[in-house]
């Protein structure tokens, strides 16, 4: 619980330190326009600080760092976001500082994406694994049943 609870703090630290940047990078260089750095602290905050809030309160009702799956979504989900916001600040900061993006950055922030996604559905397969609910009985746990009726009928 407290690996989640430190990259929840570590995405709130990063996500302010987003809109720093991004305040103070178009203020230095007079930059009125649009530029993806106007998303980077809301990403952060949002993807990062928040969703990990929440992971955290998953974490416990339904003990998902006891699956398997958890800590391929950790991993999967970390890097397309870091993947994803790398993109954001440099496409960004390209943007303000006047220079050309190119269509790399867009694939790259792509796969990112991509990654997202993917940890995404690792989480969500993991919380259906770790709900409780209706199962099938097993060979083992079925009831036995005696073929003699007056076995059945004592019990």
């Amino acid at each position: 619980m407290r690996k989640i609870l430190i990259t929840g703090h570590i995405y709130m630290i990063l996500g302010v330190a987003g809109g720093l940047y991004y305040r103070e990078i178009t203020k230095m260089n007079d930059f009125t326009g649009d530029t993806q750095l106007s998303v980077v602290h809301t990403h952060l905050l949002t993807l990062g600080m928040l969703f990990f809030l929440v992971v955290l309160a998953l974490e416990k009702l339904f003990d998902l760092t006891s699956h398997r799956l958890f800590g391929w979504f950790f991993w999967v989900y970390n890097v397309g976001l870091a993947i994803t916001v790398g993109m954001l600040i440099l496409h960004g900061t390209l943007t303000v500082l006047g220079r050309e993006s190119s269509e790399a950055i867009a694939g790259i922030a792509g796969l990112g994406h991509i990654l997202l996604t993917a940890g995404l559905i690792l989480l969500f397969t993991n919380i259906s694994k770790r709900l409780p609910g209706k199962s099938k009985p097993d060979s083992d746990s079925a009831p036995v049943r005696s073929a003699d009726p007056a076995q059945s009928t004592a019990s």
